[in-house]
């Protein structure tokens, strides 16, 4: 959700609006531009919104005022009752209730549907300070920092973890919920590639010159040159297959070698210079 909602029109409620009751918690629109968008140049700001006719969503709000309590002052907790507050539930694009949303440095960061057994919750909770950690007002009044997208934080955690797969599924939940996060989705190119060439051994390289018809020899080899950082060889390599093949065999190694120009900016000197000996190897 990070940076995909526009929180401005909640500053000034609505006139007549009120402040609704409900706790120490309870935040309406009167209220929400200081004790969220305010706050949250501090600390974290989870905004919970439920209704008083589900019991679900009703528990929820008790785990999470009970966590708080707990908390320290590392977060802090909004409770908004969504069906007297539609403006901050439309603002947030509420799909359905309860939804969670923890916004920090005045924007939303992440995000969950639907009741959650407090494991999950503490988990979840557990990733938002870690992703601000360092990176707002707090006690110190520090200049506030960009903050880290929580999901992002997770992967890279699967990634030092050695959890391939784990780092995978992330930055694939990341893309399915915002199809155009291309930061999401190179993060994924890079993995994926990683994950294939690490699995390929050095002698592949060998393997490939000394069979040069072998089509699935100079792909590995490919990838084993790409792994050692040899852009320019890995690229020639690949050209020079589909320059005396045809056909599958030609699509093969056309499709990998496109698959490996996207691991770089398009505008890369070495990138340009393959696109065209590319061109001249089809043409």
């Amino acid at each position: 959700m990070s940076g995909a909602v526009d929180l401005s029109s909640l500053k000034q409620p609505p006139a007549g609006a009120s402040d609704g009751g409900g706790g120490d918690y309870a935040v309406s629109e009167v209220d929400f531009e200081t004790k969220v968008l305010r706050r949250s140049m501090q600390v974290p700001v989870v905004v919970a919104l439920y209704s008083q006719r589900s019991p679900g969503s009703v528990e929820l709000v008790r785990t999470l005022e009970r966590l708080v309590a707990e908390g320290g002052g590392t977060w802090d907790l909004a409770t908004v009752e969504a069906e007297s507050n539609m403006r901050i539930a439309q603002a947030f694009g509420v799909q359905g209730i309860p939804t969670v949303i923890a916004v920090a440095g005045g924007q939303p960061l992440a995000d969950f549907q639907g009741a959650q057994p407090e494991p999950q919750v503490k988990q979840w909770l557990s990733a938002v300070i870690d992703a601000v950690a360092g990176k707002l007002e707090g006690e110190g009044g520090a200049e506030p920092q960009p903050v880290d997208d929580p999901r992002f934080v997770a992967a890279e955690a699967a990634l030092e973890r050695g959890d391939m797969a784990g780092a995978e599924a992330a930055y694939e939940a990341i893309i399915a919920a915002e199809p155009g996060n291309e930061e999401a989705k190179n993060a994924l190119r890079q993995l994926r590639f990683l994950s294939r060439a690490q699995a390929v051994p050095d002698s592949a390289i060998a393997t490939a010159d000394a069979d040069p018809a072998n089509i699935d020899a100079a792909l590995a080899a490919a990838d084993v040159e790409m792994l050692h950082q040899q852009p320019d060889a890995s690229f020639d390599r690949l050209i020079a297959v589909i320059k005396k093949t045809a056909g599958d065999d030609r699509t093969k190694a056309r499709t990998r070698l496109l698959e490996l120009f996207e691991l770089f900016d398009p505008a890369e000197p070495f990138v340009v210079a393959a696109r065209r000996k590319l061109a001249a190897a089809l043409y």
